[in-house]
């Protein structure tokens, strides 16, 4: 048969199973620290309900939270993604997409889901830049925009440590030099140290934060599959957060286990690094939750062997029970297929009090799971350096009565002022939540 042909019967397989499979329980029941996990629900094919990418009208924004209001801080961006403010207020937004990976679509499967992703807008090239924003009035509304730097390799990550400007290549970590106030960077960087990237590179974003005295920096590296169907060998030194020493380059393993981790930040009362991780696809449409956890040095989270500490995923070939007994699970689960990918502390933050100590989180949006869920920005409120109580939606609003995505936020980070900065992919805008006037 026609490749053509049987690629567009399985996608009409798909959504006849989309129709056919869908979720039992509420996006609240997959939420909290202790969410209901039912038993594996694997099709012949998997679930696939994507929300296509459309923008937005004129004149449409988000809905924002009661006491809060939301406006463009930036538009007109090209697949803005990450979001770093540094010292003096200039905001870096990485405008970003995918490397290209060519043996990620390879196969009928492959080729199916390249095509069913661009539908939900991440099939634009990628824009291999970092652009700087500055509101120098402090109106809200970044008045200059600038390349701040350019051909890189799908960038995501950035944190400054001194003079030094970190950023998380789809395949090492880069340093360039950083002067206070300037608005571009023409040196070349230097290679700190080579992250894990090839022709798969499946979850292609990196991550990059510094520890409180800047010796030690930490990268998320996605894994290469969604269980693991690519072998194990594909998967080294994946799933994983490494620690890097910023002198030398040296680096460790510091936890295993994590699927997916993109947003990383230290909780500013126990002082601990928490990320946020997208868990895995194709059992249901209620599983496996995507979760915010502490990280614990040498801990282990169960990718790709268990999920949520130590459910067994049958999938996985070959078993690791030995490795299972020491899968922990996660402190707090954020809903399932969410895509929680934002991650930060409300520390500096001057929205309403509701919002004073918790988490932030950018949830770009579901595709595994009917109905949708995600696309939106949620707030988990902690107390004691822990989650505590049910998330608050801050942002709503980015699909459309016909289910059609008129944005997707990522990124989240609080600016100089005290505001909530959104990085919105598909509507190409960073959004600006403010206390209401």
């Amino acid at each position: 048969m026609h490749k053509t042909r049987l690629a567009l019967l399985i996608m009409l397989a798909g959504t006849l199973a989309a129709c056919g499979e869908s979720s039992t329980l509420k996006v609240s029941d997959g939420t909290g620290p202790s969410p209901k996990l039912p038993e594996p629900n694997k099709t012949l094919i998997p679930t696939v309900n994507i929300a296509p990418a459309i923008g937005w009208p004129d004149g449409a924004k988000p809905t924002a939270a009661a006491g809060t209001q939301v406006s463009a801080f930036a538009e007109g961006l090209d697949h803005p993604r990450w979001l770093y403010v540094l010292p003096n207020g200039d905001v870096l937004v990485a405008e970003t997409n995918a490397p290209p990976k060519p043996d990620d679509a390879k196969g009928i499967r492959g080729w199916v889901m390249e095509k069913v992703m661009g539908r939900a807008g991440a099939g634009v090239p990628s824009p291999n830049r970092i652009t700087l924003l500055r509101d120098a009035d402090h109106d809200g509304v970044a008045e200059t925009r600038t390349v701040f730097l350019e051909n890189l390799n799908s960038p995501f990550g950035m944190t400054l440590v001194g003079n030094d400007l970190y950023v998380a290549d789809s395949d090492k970590l880069l340093r360039f030099p950083y002067q206070p106030g300037e608005t571009s960077i023409k040196q070349a960087g230097t290679t700190v140290v080579d992250l894990p990237g090839g022709s798969i590179n499946h979850h292609w974003t990196k991550n990059v934060v510094a520890s409180k005295d800047g010796r030690k920096l930490y990268v998320s590296v996605g894994s290469n599959s969604n269980v693991g169907e690519n072998g194990l060998k594909a998967e080294e030194g994946r799933a994983a957060i490494w620690e890097v020493d910023r002198s030398t380059g040296q680096h460790r393993i510091f936890a295993s286990g994590l699927r997916n981790p993109n947003g990383m930040a230290w909780e500013p009362q126990s002082g601990k690094l928490w990320t946020a991780v997208n868990e895995r696809d194709e059992i249901g449409s209620d599983l496996v939750p995507d979760y915010i956890t502490s990280v614990k040095d040498g801990a282990f989270y169960g990718w790709p062997f268990s999920y949520y500490g130590q459910h067994v995923d049958v999938r996985v070939s070959p078993q690791n029970p030995d490795l299972v007994a020491k899968a922990i699970a996660p402190d707090y689960a954020v809903g399932p297929h969410t895509a929680s990918l934002g991650l930060t502390f409300a520390e500096g933050s001057k929205l309403p009090a509701q919002f004073s100590n918790g988490a932030f989180i950018g949830q770009h949006g579901s595709w595994n799971r009917k109905p949708h869920s995600g696309y939106k920005v949620i707030f988990v409120p902690f107390e004691g350096g822990q989650p505590k109580g049910q998330p608050v939606d801050v942002l709503t609003g980015f699909l459309n009565s016909d289910e059609k995505a008129m944005g997707r936020p990522v990124g989240v980070v609080i600016d100089q002022q005290g505001d909530l900065l959104v990085a919105d992919d598909v509507g190409n805008k960073v959004w600006r939540v403010s206390a209401a006037k």
